[in-house]
């Protein structure tokens, strides 16, 4: 009489274990030297672009006179929120806060909105003058701002329209569609041509068409180049130094100046300010940063 022995349902498991973690180590790649050469710099290169922000923050909470006894590089006794405080009060950050904003945000939607729409004609049709149209906005980028302000302000004082924040409006929008333009009609032109030719048989006009089938799939360009030009219009200094007579019509760029006194300049309230207005967007960038991130690696992986 012969007997049979049991095997215990879970004997295989090991061996199954063992094989998933030779096929995991086969798998990993080797850790070669030019791979940890390129991450040390990389964490290099980030901790040096961090210095200067990390050391405006570090100023920012240490009193004045602390500073001026102990020198700035040295261990603070006190750190405070005051300079913040002072900040936002004497230099009436509200208030320009609110006039960046009324200059950054229509500048932004009108922006993305004329340079999407020339994009999707410069991408989806051909004509004559394509390429040279797409040329035209690609070099306005590099026309330099200062070369053009003589001419530029005697024709905002024609137009009626120096000293006013739709004038910024405007010199923003006309200096930032380029770039837009170049983007999105090189995003466009990736789309598959069958998604119009598609919409055009089922009756679509061609507002119908960029509408409801080009502009929702370019939400993630979009969204990068939303963070891109806010940023950019927002921390703009030039244009309203020269075009802005007003100092209540100011953005909050300009009006750091406010902070500064007759007979020395107190860095430590300046650096709390310099924070306050870099916070919006660091903020806008955090809320976007999912489809800025997605708009910047679209086409990387084919």
């Amino acid at each position: 009489m012969s007997t049979a022995t049991a095997t215990p349902p879970n004997s295989h498991r090991p061996v199954r274990n063992e094989t998933a973690v030779q096929a995991g180590a086969e798998h990993r790649k080797p850790l070669r030297p030019a791979r940890v050469v390129l991450h040390v710099f990389l964490i290099v290169c980030a901790v040096l672009w961090l210095i200067p922000l990390l050391w405006a923050l570090y100023t920012s909470l240490r009193p004045y006179a602390e500073t001026a006894t102990k020198g700035y590089v040295s261990l603070p006794t006190t750190l405070t929120l005051q300079n913040y405080i002072t900040a936002w009060t004497q230099g009436q950050m509200p208030r320009f806060f609110l006039n960046s904003l009324i200059i950054a945000v229509p500048a932004v939607v009108i922006v993305l909105l004329l340079s999407s729409a020339a994009a999707f004609v410069l991408s989806r049709f051909s004509f004559a003058l394509n390429i040279g149209l797409l040329m035209l906005f690609t070099a306005a980028n590099l026309l330099p701002q200062q070369v053009i302000i003589t001419p530029l302000y005697r024709l905002f004082l024609t137009l009626g329209i120096y000293n006013t924040q739709a004038g910024i409006v405007l010199i923003n929008v006309a200096f930032q569609m380029g770039f837009c333009v170049f983007v999105l009609s090189n995003f466009m032109r990736a789309l598959p041509h069958e998604l119009t030719e598609a919409a055009l048989v089922d009756g679509a006009s061609v507002w119908r068409q960029y509408t409801s089938v080009i502009l929702p799939l370019t939400r993630p360009a979009l969204a990068a180049l939303a963070t891109l030009e806010f940023a950019w219009i927002y921390n703009d200094f030039f244009w309203a130094l020269v075009l802005l007579r007003d100092g209540s019509l100011m953005p909050v760029t300009t009006a750091l100046n406010n902070l500064k006194g007759n007979f020395f300049t107190d860095n430590n309230l300046i650096a709390a300010g310099a924070i306050l207005v870099a916070l919006p967007t660091v903020l806008i960038y955090v809320l976007l940063q999912k489809h800025f991130v997605s708009g910047l690696t679209l086409g990387a992986n084919k």
